[in-house]
């Protein structure tokens, strides 16, 4: 027969190997790996987002650059759409970086940057900067294209219109992955 723990008992005792996890008001005890399963999360869903946004801003950035059909139909005559191709540059370069770094700290454990919590800041601070970026490169080449459309429906807007479709969701998926970085700079600052 297992001895049963008190709720207030220091964390550092613990229930026998066999006998059943106590269960408090609260919803229950996590057993560690549980909780191992639950700290990873964050890390997990930050890589899967950042993985989104990569696929995305390649995607952006290609279709962007091929958009290339003569005369006036060249990207590269319209101020908005270089810099929302550069932006996608900019935003493909930012994620790379991001999925193999936390590629890296999953498998090994540890982070490129010294602490956690230097290392919560980047993340945070890095998300936001190219989420600011991806929206204010789709909000400068979105209208230039609704303008063409109106005079003319071709293959061109149709491209402009795909690769800042491809960049809206890129945003969306870094702007959600900063959140999630919001949230593992707030765990850093409260531990």
């Amino acid at each position: 027969m297992s001895k049963s723990i008190p709720v207030d008992a220091p964390p550092s005792v613990a229930p026998a190997p066999d006998a059943p996890a106590a269960v408090d008001g609260g919803g229950g005890v996590r057993s560690m790996v549980e909780r191992w399963k639950m700290d990873g999360a964050p890390a997990r869903a930050r890589l899967l987002l950042r993985a989104v946004a990569w696929l995305f801003s390649l995607l952006a950035l290609v279709v962007m650059a091929s958009n290339q059909h003569g005369g006036s139909q060249d990207f590269r005559k319209y101020p908005e759409y270089n810099y929302c191709l550069g932006i996608s540059i900019v935003a493909w370069l930012y994620t790379t970086a991001q999925v193999l770094r936390d590629v890296h700290r999953l498998g090994s454990g540890r982070d490129l940057i010294g602490t956690r919590k230097a290392s919560a800041v980047v993340d945070f601070a890095g998300d936001q900067v190219v989420a600011y970026f991806l929206i204010s490169g789709m909000s400068a080449a979105a209208p230039v294209t609704d303008y063409m459309r109106q005079a003319a429906d071709n293959l061109f807007t149709d491209s402009a219109a795909a690769a800042i479709s491809m960049a809206f969701f890129a945003f969306v998926a870094i702007s959600l992955s900063a959140l999630v970085s919001g949230y593992s700079l707030s765990m850093e600052v409260l531990v």
